[in-house]
């Protein structure tokens, strides 16, 4: 882990975060991209010991279960239903009102697939909320449209787990992914993680900054910027370490 605080804060402020890491796209050889997935077919209860792409996609939609309180873990991405997923579950099924026994079963599978799009996106979000303000939607990022758009869907998914933490309140995405020329233009770092889709910058109605930070201490988000400003800088660069970004970077410390 990296000390933040030995670290430039202009570079860090928009750094970027990492690629396709080893919790990532493509972390287990069968899982490969995850596809836009209307009601998506779980073929069975999963719990802990069970593998493959379906727990992959179990654990990007439960990844900003993280953790009860301010802790810097994440819920990698890699396909096996270990502990860590099974605390996530246990989370997300309290949160809906379900039995929290940590085993993904239909009633699981039903709030979980509520909360997607047919398009891929999420129930709160949309994709035109993310795409580039200079209008090249996904592309002329520092990956490919399709890598961008994946990641973004990913953080979608922890910016529902803070909505609902937060208590169900609205949130303003101000900035989601950004092209490399439109991120030159708002003084971006050429490597930020803006540029690949991973990171958001957020305002929840009714709640200032610093609440809104202590809530994304629990959902899993590896960069948070200051809670100063009138919005709050979140993103997961701890699991996208070939981008660039593998460190854990909470500016504030813990709230």
């Amino acid at each position: 882990m990296v000390n933040s605080s030995s670290l430039d804060r202009r570079s860090l402020l928009r750094l970027g975060t990492g690629a396709v890491a080893a919790a990532g796209l493509a972390a287990v050889a069968d899982i490969g991209f995850a596809r836009p997935a209307a009601a998506y077919g779980w073929s069975g209860n999963l719990g802990q010991g069970s593998s493959g792409s379906a727990v992959a996609e179990l654990q990007i939609r439960v990844a900003g279960w993280a953790a009860d309180s301010a802790s810097q873990t994440y819920v990698a991405v890699d396909g096996s239903f270990g502990p860590g997923t099974a605390a996530a579950v246990r989370r997300f099924q309290a949160a809906y009102g379900l039995s929290a026994d940590g085993v993904a079963g239909p009633q699981t599978f039903g709030v979980l697939n509520s909360l997607e799009k047919s398009d891929g996106s999420t129930a709160h979000f949309n994709w035109s909320e993310f795409t580039s303000h200079d209008g090249s939607g996904f592309g002329g990022g520092n990956v490919g449209s399709g890598e961008v758009q994946e990641n973004v869907r990913r953080t979608m998914y922890k910016l529902e787990a803070l909505r609902k933490k937060a208590g169900d309140r609205a949130i303003t995405v101000n900035s989601g992914f950004r092209s490399t020329s439109y991120n030159a233009q708002v003084g971006g770092a050429s490597n930020s993680m803006h540029t690949y889709g991973v990171a958001a910058d957020i305002a929840v109605s009714g709640l200032s900054t610093l609440s809104v930070y202590r809530i994304a201490e629990t959902c899993g988000f590896s960069g948070l910027e200051t809670y100063t400003v009138s919005w709050q800088h979140v993103d997961s660069r701890i699991e996208h370490s070939n981008y660039g970004s593998g460190f854990w970077w909470w500016q504030d410390g813990v709230a």
